[in-house]
């Protein structure tokens, strides 16, 4: 109930499931687009989808039913899930680090 229906646009419609299913084994294998197993569906339509959804809103609002579902049933610590900046590494430049080289450096011995 909470993904987009089927639109019928005359081809063959590859359920919800296995392409939400051929997206998250993309996501986690960092493989390309194109090496998507067939069991998913073509690649090309797991594409698609995954950025139909993320510019529809689609994506958000699975989170957040998920969210208040788990939440629900009490599996969620949200004391457990607060994150400040403390926690967060800080980049080299963003901690003071010389952008260039002296002159005297860059020269060598």
């Amino acid at each position: 109930p909470h993904l987009p229906s089927n639109p019928h646009h005359g081809h063959v419609y590859v359920e919800h499931r296995h392409v939400i299913n051929g997206i998250l084994w993309r996501l986690r294998t960092g493989a390309p687009w194109r090496d998507i197993p067939p069991r998913y569906g073509p690649w090309q339509t797991c594409y698609d989808r995954f950025v139909r959804w993320s510019r529809n809103g689609t994506w958000q609002r699975l989170l957040r039913v998920m969210q208040a579902a788990a939440d629900e049933a009490g599996l969620v610590d949200w004391d457990g899930a607060a994150l400040d900046a403390t926690h967060i590494k800080a980049q080299r430049s963003a901690v003071g680090a010389r952008k260039t080289l002296p002159a005297a450096e860059k020269r060598g011995p």
